[in-house]
This record gives structure tokens, C-alpha cells and sequence, in this order.
């Protein structure tokens, strides 16, 4: 598939910064130059949904499939078809009729946000727990999302939130410390402002061809199922987790109380591909690449994009070789493609030591 993208098409892939996400380009370039007309496409770690968002733009369908409800939610946000104004009207409404019932009173939230601005998420958060179905409450929520927290903007506001990172949600009693020690109260936020500005950017622009998301755990038999049962696969493009990166749902803790986890910070794994040892993580992921070949057509394609962290001494290009043995999968090329590039490289925004980022690798397969 060949053509070239309309100014302003890709905005809507940047509803939500999140720690770890691979670049749009990665997925858009293979399928705008290898997918032929009515491939389906299916990313088993979906993410943020930017291989969804990929596929979309060159009017593929697509099922992305995550264990995080925060990643189902910000992709189910690139997926709908939704008038700005639909979006405005129902943020209005819900404002104006709704009463927030459980508003967090802790020593982080009376830092975090306004109290005006709190109030008005808790509305939110409490008529999308109740009903997120319709297109217009599904875009709201995730533009919610990538406003809940962020840096203070020097011209206008653009989050909700007292000065914070961006794509990871800040640990309580570190950023209430810090707040406190440098007098940074919460400011009021004109919060339909912020969604009416991030509407237009966003939802500007309509796209033909949508895809689905599924909150669910990839390793579980029927959770790759297709949406019509004669559906087959032709494409599987992802990244799964990285050996060692084990805290998705902690370091996205604010976004994963939006969508209707606890208001404070939870440690547990739950459904994730577990981490115990390089023997078990290998094993869950070749489980999920069986699942993947049951539902993919003959002549599919798998492509991984595969890294690891400087803290655990695991070789990932082994690592990942492992994991497609004995499945039905057959390597046919092996890709550096690179590293983070210095001075861009997300991580290096909080750690305390700045760490040499590691080599990733493309990982081509064929159905055997």
C-alpha cells in the first residue's frame, strides 16, 4: 500500500503520552509499504494503540488487545469517529448535571489538583465508569487522560494537574514533598477549555476505516479471537514488555484510577506476562505467539520490536529467539534498529543516573 498522509492526519496518535510507546513510523512504514488492500492487522500488545492508530491511517482494520485498561482506553480513543462538537456537548453536560459522589481527600490529591478541578474529573471519571460506550464519551476520555497530568505551560494551560511528568504519573509522597517544598499550590483550570482546545487537535479530522480494542490478557486462549469468526489475520506487529519493566499499571497509577482503579498506588502484577525469571518470561511470551499463529492466516506476518533494560543482564535478541521456538512461527530477519536517541529518551527524564539506552531489534517471522 503506497500514498502519502494528509497534513495534520497523525495528531490524533499523540492523545496520550505514555513512558513506553514505539515510534508511529515503525508500524505505518511496514504496512504503507508491504500491507495489501483488506489485510487485517493485530497487535497483541497494543499499548497506546500506535500500530491500530497505524493501521487506521492506511485504511486497515485492526484488533489491538492489552492488559492495562489504561492502554485500552487511549486506544479505543484513536479507533472512534466523533464530531468536535459532540465531544464539547457532552463534556458541558456532564459537568452542568452530574455531582461527584467519591472525591479523594488524602494529603497528594489536596496537592495534585485544584479543588474546582478535582471536583469536575470526579464527575468524569464517575459517568464514564458508568456508561463509556458512545463515541463521543470514549474521545472525551482519553483526551481526559492525556490532560490529567503534566508540566505548568507558559502561555496556556494544558493539563489538569500541579506541576508533573507527562507520561508517567508522579508517587505521591515524593511529589507532594516536592510541591510543598517549592510552594507549588494547585492552580483552578478552566477544564472545558483544555478539552475544547485538545477536541480540535485531535478530532479535526475523520478517518473511513476504524479497528477494535480488547481489554484482556494476551497469554488467554480466546483473547486474540477476531471480532467476525472468518476473520484471519495477515499482519501481528508489536513490542512486547521488556524483561525487567514489570510496572506498567504502577507508573500510570492517576490515569488507571480515571479509568476506575484504587487512589492510591498498587504494586501487584495482575494479568501480566510475568518477569520471575528470563525461563518464565520467555515461556508466557511463546504462549502468546501460539495463540497469535491459531488466528493468523497462512501467509501472515509477525514483526517484533524487541529491546531490554541496562538493569537486567538479559540478552534480548536471545531472549526473544527463545520465545519463538516450538509455535509455528519461523524467524526470517533480524534488525537493529537502534536506540533511543540521546536527549529524547524518555527515561532519562526521572532517573536519578542517566543510563546508556540498549539496542533494539525488529524480529521478522513467517507462519510455518
Amino acid at each position: 500500500m503506497t500514498g502519502s498522509l494528509l497534513p495534520g492526519s497523525t495528531a490524533l496518535n499523540g492523545i496520550c503520552p505514555y513512558f513506553t510507546m514505539f515510534p508511529l513510523d515503525f508500524p505505518l512504514n511496514i504496512l504503507k509499504r508491504r500491507a495489501r488492500a483488506g489485510d487485517v492487522v493485530l497487535d497483541p500488545f497494543c499499548g497506546r494503540g500506535t500500530t491500530n492508530f497505524a493501521a487506521r491511517l492506511v485504511g486497515l482494520r485492526s484488533l489491538g488487545v492489552d492488559s492495562s485498561p489504561v492502554a485500552a482506553a487511549i486506544t479505543a480513543s484513536k479507533l472512534v469517529t466523533t464530531p468536535v462538537d459532540a465531544i464539547l456537548d457532552e463534556a458541558r453536560r456532564i459537568l452542568t448535571e452530574r455531582v461527584a459522589h467519591h472525591i479523594p481527600t488524602s494529603e497528594f490529591w489536596q496537592w495534585a489538583f485544584h479543588p474546582t478541578v478535582l471536583d469536575a474529573l470526579c464527575r468524569f471519571r464517575e459517568a464514564f465508569l458508568e456508561d463509556c460506550t458512545t463515541d463521543a464519551h470514549i474521545a472525551l476520555r482519553g483526551i481526559i487522560l492525556g490532560a490529567l497530568h503534566g508540566p505548568k505551560q507558559k502561555t496556556f494551560p494544558s493539563y489538569f494537574s500541579n506541576q508533573s511528568p507527562r507520561t508517567y504519573a508522579p508517587k505521591p509522597a515524593y511529589a507532594t514533598r516536592f510541591w510543598q517544598e517549592r510552594g507549588l499550590a494547585p492552580e483552578p483550570i478552566d477544564v472545558l477549555a483544555v478539552i475544547e482546545r485538545r477536541a480540535k487537535r485531535y478530532y479535526g479530522m475523520s478517518y473511513d476505516i476504524t479497528g477494535a480494542v480488547r481489554l484482556a490478557d494476551s497469554r488467554q486462549a480466546d483473547a486474540l479471537q477476531p471480532e467476525a469468526p472468518e476473520t484471519r489475520f495477515d499482519w501481528v506487529i508489536t513490542s512486547p514488555p521488556y524483561y525487567g519493566m514489570r510496572t506498567y499499571i504502577p507508573d500510570q497509577w492517576l490515569r488507571h484510577w480515571f479509568v476506575g482503579g484504587p487512589d492510591a498506588v498498587d504494586y501487584t502484577n495482575r494479568d501480566q506476562v510475568v518477569h520471575s525469571s528470563l525461563g518464565d518470561f520467555a515461556t508466557d511470551l511463546r504462549q502468546v505467539w501460539r495463540n497469535a499463529v491459531d488466528v493468523c492466516a497462512e501467509d501472515a506476518k509477525m514483526v517484533i520490536r524487541f529491546g531490554g533494560i541496562t538493569d537486567k543482564r538479559a540478552d534480548p535478541l536471545d531472549l526473544i529467539k527463545s520465545s519463538l521456538s516450538d509455535n509455528g512461527w519461523c524467524i526470517t530477519t533480524i534488525r537493529e534498529a537502534g536506540s533511543a536517541t540521546e536527549g529524547k529518551r524518555q527515561a532519562d527524564a526521572f532517573l536519578r543516573t542517566k543510563s546508556k539506552p540498549m539496542v533494539e531489534y525488529d524480529v521478522w517471522a513467517t507462519r510455518q
